[in-house]
């Protein structure tokens, strides 16, 4: 029993004194503040998440999940105080100023619950060293008839205060800070919606430089590769055409060069249309694109795939990319051992991840840094993003390196 009063009401008691700690700095900020906090804008969004920590601290407390946070504060230029006045964060974050009326009562109790048993007992042994300067109950000591009535009725408060005043106290704190700085619903869904639309935005432009980067890429592989093959078999077919009637050997030969040269051609001009989407993908579908990548890799693949329903075309030409590169980068970049693959249908999502056992130290960056590694996963990434989906890449130092990929296809 008396451990449980302890546990409880030390947490209680230490959770009102850091509140009565964060209310006497809050007042002591206040005057300068109310003078100043129109024209010094950090004002506003320190005081959005000081709100947004107790807020935390009161969940944590309460042993309940944390709610949405209020939104971070409106970005305004200073001495503007028409948009500080239409911050709803603001103004619901103002309620803070209330904690400093309720800091004195909450201390008290406070120490009541953590001193007053300790007190009593050090009262009722210590009283004859200064007769009338120990205090128990309020009241000065001066027998052992004082010091043994009004002793256990101190230590018995205390107890009490300790095991269910304090907690009580900090429970409806904690329940008043909750409800007081919670945001409405229609704010929460504002702030989701202008967090998905920089999400987008972000990923639209990601895609559209990835879209950018990959048809310089095409441009680039058909014209030093295809268009030169082309246009070497155009000059061989002509020459023959020419050497035909006087030298049929000759002819013969340079026909037989300019099909040697449209067969390279068209060998590289599959190529680029391979990295476009893969025709395996055509063939043999999802499962049968990521075995054959698992087949080809010089390392041991475990394969783990579920059933994957209906998949759209353009789902499964990132998901092939993804394992893909991510098999190549294990293979040239990891010192791994073994690569396990998984890939299964969860609702409306596409699940894949690829972890290997490697040294780790893998991360995403737009240009490769001196062993060739980072600009491949920012790859990647916009060929994820580029279809609303969803990329996570965990690599610490010593490994495993682990890319989960989430695509929507519904």
């Amino acid at each position: 029993m008396i451990n449980k009063i302890l546990a409880r009401g030390g947490r209680a008691c230490a959770y009102l004194a850091v509140r009565y700690l964060r209310a006497l700095l809050l007042l002591l900020a206040l005057p300068n503040g109310l003078l100043l906090g129109w024209l010094i804008t950090p004002f506003t969004a320190a005081l959005v998440k000081l709100a947004n920590s107790e807020r935390r601290r009161a969940a944590k407390y309460l042993g309940l999940p944390e709610d949405a946070p209020l939104p971070p504060a409106t970005p305004r230029q200073p001495g503007d105080v028409v948009t500080l006045f239409r911050d709803r964060s603001f103004k619901r974050s103002l309620w803070l100023m209330l904690t400093p009326l309720a800091m004195v009562p909450e201390l008290l109790v406070a120490v009541i619950g953590l001193v007053g048993a300790p007190a009593a007992v050090a009262g009722m042994l210590l009283w004859r060293l200064d007769p009338g300067n120990f205090s128990l109950m309020g009241v000065g000591v001066d027998s052992w008839a004082e010091a043994l009535t009004n002793g256990p009725a101190q230590l018995l408060v205390s107890l009490a205060v300790l095991g269910w005043g304090a907690p009580a106290l900090a429970r409806g704190h904690a329940r008043a800070v909750r409800h007081l700085l919670a945001p409405s619903g229609a704010e929460v869904e504002m702030h989701r919606l202008t967090q998905r639309v920089e999400e987008l935005t972000k990923s639209r432009a990601g895609a559209v430089d990835s879209h950018g980067a990959e048809l310089r890429r095409i441009e680039r592989d058909l014209h030093d590769g295809t268009q030169a093959q082309l246009v070497s078999l155009a000059m061989r077919i002509g020459i023959a055409k020419q050497t035909m009637a006087e030298d049929p050997e000759k002819a013969a030969k340079l026909l037989d060069d300019a099909r040697d040269g449209a067969e390279q051609a068209m060998t590289e001009l599959r190529g680029v249309l391979r990295t476009m989407y893969p025709p395996i993908l055509a063939d043999r579908g999802l499962v049968g694109a990521v075995s054959a990548l698992a087949a080809r890799c010089p390392l041991p693949v475990q394969l783990r795939i579920g059933e994957l329903g209906e998949v759209p075309a353009a789902v499964e030409a990132a998901a092939y990319f993804v394992v893909a590169e991510s098999l190549t980068n294990v293979t040239k970049h990891s010192a791994a051992g073994h690569v396990d693959v998984q890939l299964e249908r969860r609702g409306q999502e596409l699940y894949l991840s690829v972890m290997d056992d490697g040294i780790g130290g893998a991360r995403i960056s737009e240009q490769s840094d001196l062993l060739g590694r980072g600009s491949g996963l920012h790859g990647m990434l916009h060929r994820v993003q580029a279809i609303d989906g969803h990329m996570e890449l965990q690599s610490p130092i010593g490994g495993p390196t682990t890319v989960e990929v989430i695509l929507p296809c519904g």
